[in-house]
């Protein structure tokens, strides 16, 4: 048992794969020498040399559409964007071809690849910079979606993801990197569209991700001192996505809130909100809450970003709305 950061922990999965698979190999801007622009890859290329661990130029297209040619071809790479929002400028490789050259093929070519990419608000980076992008990826067919909350999951959620037959979108988010915890030594591994339960409770179901999985937890606690028990739930994953863990839940709490970092409008939790209302809805004591970030550009003022991003008196607020 060590005690690791988010961002060690990224190294950490990514060693662990490396060591066990020869065919995964990493690609990205800086991801070699530097360490990674967030140093979430240091100390793989003395590891693994530089014939795995390869330095590119500053082109998200050549990036993704390498790791597509190398997973063609027999590899399971890893290709790590800076930015999720720099997505943007390569998204029709992802969506057009990585998306759907199995399916198009027939299952005659998988494509075994990772895209990396640094996620989420709440740095001071700005509207270009700064975005929740996990919902661009939730909507495309072909696409698995995975956003770990801790340094543990990390870990293991990476593996399952180099692992796993088809693409998937990896978010690390960049307001995560320095939180710590211990993790167990020895392989981990985890299965892709299982959700965690952060804190058991009877009174209301909270559904976060990510960066808001903490600003879950910290309501729950700022709840429990009113005397309302929140039931935390983690859902680690979008595509697969774990609908028997907050359905379930919800039949048992009555009470359902989303808290999401993504903007209002489509973000992931209108799609839990709706599976909730087609599923239990006889379970419901009341409308289902989504707690989000507003429909704009983050701001990179201090004061203006903390404002648009939800914090934990926020949550509180909503649930003791619809208590």
């Amino acid at each position: 048992m060590a005690e690791l950061t988010y961002r060690a922990a990224v190294a950490r999965g990514i060693a662990q794969e490396m060591e066990r698979d020869p065919s995964v190999v990493l690609i990205g801007e800086d991801v070699a020498a530097a360490g990674g622009v967030f140093k979430t890859t240091s100390g793989l290329l003395e590891q693994f040399g530089p014939v795995r661990v390869r330095d590119t130029p500053i082109s998200e297209e050549a990036i993704v559409g390498g790791i597509m040619g190398a997973a063609m071809n027999g590899l399971r790479p890893i290709g790590e964007l800076m930015f999720s929002d720099f997505l943007a400028t390569c998204w029709d490789i992802v969506v057009n071809q990585i998306a759907k050259t199995r399916y198009m093929t027939n299952g005659q070519v998988s494509l075994p690849l990772v895209i990396r990419t640094a996620n989420g608000g709440g740095t001071r980076f700005g509207g270009q910079h700064s975005q929740s992008a996990e919902n661009w990826a939730m909507a495309i067919p072909g696409l698995k979606v995975v956003a770990p909350s801790t340094p543990r999951d990390v870990v293991g959620l990476l593996a399952a993801s180099v692992r796993d037959p088809d693409p998937v979108i990896f978010f690390e988010h960049k307001n995560l990197f320095a939180t710590k915890e211990d993790v167990p030594d020895g392989e981990i591994v985890d299965r892709l569209g299982e959700a965690a339960f952060r804190t058991m409770g009877d009174d209301v179901t909270i559904v976060a991700l990510a960066a808001m999985v903490p600003v879950a937890i910290e309501a729950a606690g700022l709840l429990a001192a009113q005397g309302v028990s929140a039931e935390v739930i983690d859902l680690r994953s979008l595509v697969p996505l774990d609908t028997a863990a907050f359905l379930g839940s919800v039949a048992k709490t009555g009470r359902l809130v989303t808290v999401e970092e993504n903007p209002r409008l489509c973000g992931w939790g209108a799609e839990i909100a709706s599976i909730a209302a087609e599923e239990c809805i006889w379970d419901l004591d009341g409308p289902i809450v989504r707690v989000t970030t507003p429909h704009i550009p983050l701001p990179a003022a201090a004061e203006l970003e903390d404002l648009a991003i939800p914090d934990a008196q926020q949550v509180v607020r909503a649930v003791l709305a619809m208590a």
